[in-house]
């Protein structure tokens, strides 16, 4: 099994380096380990590549390779910024208009997961969309004990959880070699990142659990204004079917077909950009696979319309605090500030230098003010980026990563809806406003609710601990009478210090 996930990552490589993937990787800024690498992969570059920077079969390889590979073209789709306005337009098709496996499976796919539920979906369209998880039809819903109405039918791929595992499978193969050959990437810490698109992988693939994931994000956003999501019909869910709401709506990459309807697209970059935001730090749930396929704009209200929840991002209020402090110290130019959450949530270890570190964070910030996202290349300040991190040995926080990826998918919608977008003045409004909240009594009332939901935890521990602790003073105490090592009067005197010990632990963690 090994042998296999090694020699699938060893061909996607090859795929991936003679259709031109290294071609779109600019290396000026990288580490010349990495420089070597791509030197070395772009000798099996096809010549028509080499000779015309084009990367024509790019999408094909992707979508050959398999549906976990689709997923980081669906990314780079998003930013031409970094791979360039060609590659970019390749790319998309990725997003849902990957080739369809056969309809005339749907109807026995339904009747085998909704019993006989699956008669009410009547009238299914061909598919209208496809991915690299699933495709989806539109259906009349005539249930019967309610009103027909237009419904979007999602049907999982047969055959794409295997694809998914084998996939995933390599990417382990793939990380523990790295971290046995460049010890230079443990603190990547790439295991533990594949653990984390391991888990949200398993979950997309149980329809399920994206009924939930809607079901919860819509009691989120119930007084939003701007962002709408479709609704589920629980009787026609199973794991590998899901039926919603029908949404009406303009592709947002279509950019010709919003302004020909009216749409503002300033204003809907800024929605795109501001709910995100919103979803992510006000409640720590967010929409983690927000590429163009999967967002469309309301003509009549210029509303996001967001549909396919089977990747989400979930964060605690910890992590939610680092990444408002964060944006807003960029915002605010105040660099000290990003330099110290970085350290207090250990992306950087302690040994190094805060300021030296908020002096790096300063070259990378200082460039992107007053710039609008067109003036901003990102592929040099991913480029540097990854040389900060190499000079002060930033440690990867694997449970952020998919808020990482998420930014950076919807950071390139926006950017492609409005090229002049300010990103900082954009952010100000969420950021700023859920850090006050946070500062002033609201903010108060849930530290002290988390401090005592932390300290009634660890006193409903302290009776098996105390337990614990009996049997292994009981067991010494035996140990010491046939040893005649401690006097009498001492175990009782260490036991009551462990209890004091216990307590004042406690309270500690209780102030944090």
């Amino acid at each position: 099994m090994i042998l296999s996930a090694y020699f699938r990552l060893a061909r996607a490589g090859y795929v991936l380096a003679r259709e031109g993937a290294l071609s779109i990787i600019s290396a000026d800024d990288l580490p010349p380990p990495l420089k070597l690498g791509i030197w070395f992969g772009r000798l099996i570059e096809r010549p028509s590549v080499r000779k015309t920077g084009q990367v024509e079969r790019l999408n094909r390889a992707l979508n050959l390779l398999g549906p976990t590979y689709v997923k980081f073209g669906q990314t780079l789709a998003t930013r031409p910024d970094v791979v360039g306005a060609q590659v970019a337009a390749d790319l998309a098709g990725l997003q849902d208009k990957m080739e369809p496996f056969d309809a005339a499976l749907v109807p026995r796919i339904l009747a085998a997961a909704l019993d006989g539920k699956a008669a009410e979906l009547t009238e299914l369209s061909p598919p209208v969309a496809a991915a690299s998880i699933a495709q989806v039809h539109k259906a009349r819903l005539v249930p019967a004990d309610g009103l027909p109405r237009s419904v979007a039918v999602k049907v999982l791929r047969p055959g794409v959880t295997q694809r998914f595992m084998a996939d995933i499978e390599s990417y382990y193969a793939g990380a523990r070699l790295a971290e046995r050959l460049v010890g230079s990437t443990k603190r990547l810490r790439p295991t533990q990142v594949v653990a984390t698109l391991d888990r949200s992988a398993r979950l997309e693939l149980d329809l399920r659990l994206e009924a939930a994931s809607i079901s919860e994000f819509a009691e989120n956003i119930k007084d939003d204004k701007g962002f709408v999501i479709p609704t589920v019909s629980w009787d026609h869910v199973a794991q590998n079917v899901l039926t919603t709401s029908w949404v009406d709506g303009i592709p947002i990459r279509d950019h010709a077909a919003l302004d020909a309807a009216g749409v503002d697209r300033k204003a809907l970059a800024a929605k795109v950009l501001q709910n995100f935001l919103k979803h992510a730090i006000r409640d720590g749930f967010f929409h983690a696979d927000m590429h163009p396929g999967n967002l469309f704009a309301d003509p009549r209200t210029g509303d996001v319309i967001a549909v396919d929840f089977g990747i989400m991002g979930r964060i605690n209020r910890r992590e939610r605090r680092f990444l408002a402090d964060i944006l807003y110290g960029f915002i605010t130019r105040d660099y000290m500030l990003v330099a110290r959450r970085h350290f207090d949530i250990g992306y950087v270890p302690e040994n190094q230098s805060v300021e030296d570190f908020a002096l790096a964070i300063r070259s990378i910030g200082e460039p992107l003010h007053g710039r609008t996202a067109a003036d901003i290349s990102m592929a040099r300040v991913l480029g540097q980026l990854f040389t900060i991190t190499e000079l002060f040995d930033m440690q990867t926080r694997p449970e952020l990563v998919l808020l990482q990826k998420s930014m950076v998918l919807v950071e390139g919608v926006a950017r492609a809806l409005d090229p002049h977008l300010d990103i900082w003045t954009v952010a100000e409004p969420v950021v700023g406003d859920w850090l006050r909240r946070e500062e002033g009594p609201l903010g108060k009332v849930e530290d002290a609710k988390d401090g005592l939901r932390i300290f009634a935890d660890a006193a409903r521990r302290v009776p098996v601990i105390l337990n614990q602790a009996e049997a292994a003073l009981n067991d010494y105490h035996a140990e010491k009478h046939r040893r005649d090592v401690l006097p009498r009067w001492m175990m009782p005197a260490l036991a009551w210090l462990g209890l004091a010990l216990l307590v004042v632990l406690i309270w500690k963690v209780a102030l944090l």
